[in-house]
């Protein structure tokens, strides 16, 4: 079982005497300046120059420095810019200033599990993966609470890494519901497989799958819709406060034996070879592989299926319909923008 901290575990003292760097301030980026800033951190956002990012966290109250000249002032560097761009960063901005005595810390484990970036040995490197979008991280702080955060240590020069990733998670709200102890290997490889399989590509071809197969018989679209997108919200809060029992307590018991019947006939033995295969992928690092190449491509198959994919008849015939319901907070976007 997971090794879990809380609040009594921590010394918030700890990141107080620190200056930290947190490098981006996009969706995690903004919720970290602003929750550390917040709980007494001295803290700067460190930005590329023109970075149309800068205004907001001026705004915010927050000082903004280059990336370079960020990392050299602090003496924790978060790194919280995408995946793909992180190396980039790493290699021109903050690796010739890393000295002995710093940290370098991550939210996701991508590029230190495929050595993308690698740290001088005489510098601490740490995790906190808050296990939230940037905006629940910042909404639930501001209310007194927080989510909770995944922790690891990948390298420990000073002696009390883990001490200090405590402390920043204290910081930024974790420790009021639990921070989880892990590794970077197995957050980096659990949260890509959870992605790739479950959260975004499974459901995503599981609504589009549906929502086709009754299209396509014959039923109206904007029913389709209603029956494998728009409902799917309601199941997962149920699961979301109390698992599959309390879920299928919830539902009709038609809908309890649709499950039992069903379930297992589209998630088959072929279903759990090909997530097999999947996780290989992920833990040979072939995925890895793959997406670095596509970056250095200009992600043209990227593009592609993210045009495609908002261009499908699902999306047309929900948008039209979410505009009938403004009880659901609708919202239009156009990736990539």
């Amino acid at each position: 079982m997971a090794t879990i901290y809380y609040q009594k575990d921590a010394n918030p003292e700890l990141i107080k005497s620190k200056k930290v760097a947190v490098i981006g301030y996009g969706s995690q980026g903004h919720a970290h300046s602003l929750n550390l800033h917040e709980s007494g951190v001295d803290v700067v956002v460190g930005l590329r120059e023109g970075s149309k990012s800068k205004a907001k966290a001026e705004v915010a109250g927050l000082t903004v420095k280059t990336v370079a000249e960020a990392t050299q002032w602090a003496d924790v560097i978060m790194m919280l810019a995408p995946d793909t761009k992180q190396p980039q960063i790493y290699h021109n901005d903050i690796e010739p200033y890393l000295t002995e005595g710093k940290t370098l810390m991550f939210a996701h484990g991508f590029n230190i599990r495929y050595d993308t970036i690698k740290p001088p040995a005489n510098v601490d490197v740490s995790m906190i993966a808050p296990k939230s979008p940037g905006h629940r991280v910042r909404e639930t702080y501001a209310e007194g609470g927080g989510v909770p955060s995944l922790l690891a240590v990948y390298q420990d020069a000073s002696g009390q890494a883990r001490e200090l990733a405590l402390s920043y998670a204290d910081a930024l709200g974790s420790t009021r519901v639990g921070v989880l102890e892990t590794t970077f290997t197995e957050e980096t490889e659990t949260d890509l497989f959870g992605e790739q399989a479950v959260l975004c590509g499974g459901v995503a071809e599981l609504v589009k799958a549906g929502f086709e197969t009754l299209v396509v018989a014959g039923y109206q679209p904007e029913i389709a819709y209603f029956e494998c997108l728009h409902e799917l919200k309601l199941i997962v809060d149920l699961m979301y406060r109390g698992g599959l029992n309390f879920m299928r307590y919830s539902v009709s018991d038609t809908a309890e034996m649709g499950d039992y019947y069903a379930g297992p006939q589209v998630i088959n033995e072929e279903t759990r070879h090909v997530m097999k295969q999947l996780l290989t992928n992920i833990q040979n690092g072939q995925f890895a592989k793959d997406w670095i190449k596509e970056n250095e491509n200009g992600r043209p198959n990227f593009n592609k299926t993210r045009q495609d994919e908002q261009d499908q008849l699902l999306e047309k015939v929900g948008a039209e319909l979410r505009d009938l319901m403004p009880y659901v907070n609708p919202v239009k976007v156009k990736p990539g923008e």
